[in-house]
């Protein structure tokens, strides 16, 4: 079965699309730039392109210009092949995880419309190993006080082409053993499946690291070649460039008169923000800590969520409502030996010597040992306090 072309439009990143395009498929990338780039739609692609790379930078939710025609596929082609040029971990993700989001929105708008065919072409073109029926299958109930809800699918996808996708996915809820099987097959709904497509697309261009450094520097000379190609790379570069430092994991908050208490923070916090800050998904014992971390410390609400904003399934709405509902309850955060016990400990790897070796006496077999990274937040607030006074005193004789 041939896929529509107007599928490709929308969803260029589909296998069909070397098929249907085998045209653009054969050609060396200097090549299709040069003439991609030499023709009357030249300025709207530069624009469409530079618009794409400016939402990811602003870290915007949706792309308010998005296009769905002809264009669309040259769009993807060359956001793929900048992306290589770049060789920037932090905006590919960026750039992937905003892409991504907002295929699932065309995703969404087709299963709101009952239009479930897409899906379907969609996965006979990626060569899932999927069952579909038109008539939903049953598979479980969800039960609300006195409510009950019957959950159902019109979708089964095989557990190997599950883990493919599903293992970049870290909710608990979507291991294997916590999802319906039968012979073999997961019963995924819908709005799953979207949320599993969105994670291949996200993928699809975070691949575009792939390659080595000599390869890279040789197709950079080719393609700088083609003057309105170039004057679009540096446009992105200089853009990045301006903005490059807020994308850093500091946080300004006046905290007992520390201005940036990132500088107190412990390494195991620290890891979270960076992967968070490259766009990377959060385990949801990373997401738990995190939020019970710095509602502790009385960081506003605001700013939580818009640590979430970059991962990949963001949604403000609901992260909101979750950050104001931990607030209210209160949670402490997990402490040394629980973050140990969940893998979020990050002593060893940073070789933090306060984690480490302790606190309190010289003598290392009379020291303290660190028991809650709030603790580390006090000690290290405590030394920046003793720090500043002595030098205080120093400069004042």
């Amino acid at each position: 079965m041939s896929i529509p072309i107007e599928l490709i439009y929308r969803f260029p990143w589909l296998p069909s699309l070397e098929k249907v395009y085998s045209e653009i498929a054969s050609k060396p990338p200097s090549e299709f730039i040069s003439e991609v780039f030499t023709t009357e739609n030249t300025e709207e692609i530069y624009e469409r392109v530079f618009n794409l790379f400016k939402a990811a930078f602003q870290n915007l939710e949706e792309i308010s210009d998005y296009k769905i025609d002809k264009l669309n596929v040259y769009l993807y082609v060359i956001l793929k092949i900048i992306l290589y040029l770049l060789d920037n971990k932090l905006i590919t993700n960026r750039l992937a995880n905003l892409y991504s989001k907002q295929n699932y929105k065309e995703f969404i708008k087709d299963i709101d419309k009952m239009k479930f065919i897409n899906l379907y072409e969609i996965c006979e073109d990626l060569k899932f190993d999927f069952l579909y029926s038109e008539t939903p299958w049953e598979y479980g109930k969800k039960i609300l006080r006195d409510q009950q809800e019957i959950i159902e699918t019109r979708f089964k996808i095989h557990y190997v082409d599950y883990l493919k996708v599903a293992i970049y996915l870290k909710d608990e809820y979507r291991k294997l053993v916590n999802n319906a099987m039968i012979d073999g097959y997961i019963f995924i709904g819908e709005r799953r499946l979207a949320r599993l497509l969105q994670e291949y697309v996200r993928n699809k261009l975070i691949d575009s690291q792939e390659g080595g450094k000599i390869e890279l520097d040789s197709l950079k000379k080719e393609l700088m070649k083609v003057q309105r190609f170039k004057d679009l790379y540096e446009k992105i570069l200089n853009d990045w460039a301006v903005i490059e430092d807020r994308f850093e994991y500091s946080f300004e908050i006046d905290f007992e008169k520390i201005k940036d208490i990132s500088n107190i923070y412990p390494p195991c916090v620290l890891e979270i923000l960076k992967k968070a800050n490259e766009g990377q998904n959060l385990i949801h014992n990373e997401r738990l800590f995190i939020v019970w971390f710095l509602i502790a410390l009385d960081y506003p609400i605001d700013k939580i969520v818009n640590i979430f904003s970059t991962l990949p399934d963001f949604n403000r709405e609901r992260t909101e409502y979750q950050v104001k509902y931990a607030k209210r309850k209160s949670y402490t955060p997990y402490k040394c030996s629980s973050l140990k016990s969940l893998n979020l400990c990050n002593a060893v790897k940073s070789k933090d010597e306060l984690c480490l070796v302790g606190y309190g006496a010289k003598d290392p077999t009379e020291r303290k040992q660190l028991a809650h990274p709030l603790g580390y937040v006090r000690i290290k607030q405590y030394r920046e306090a003793k720090n500043k006074e002595f030098e205080k005193n120093k400069k004042n004789g």
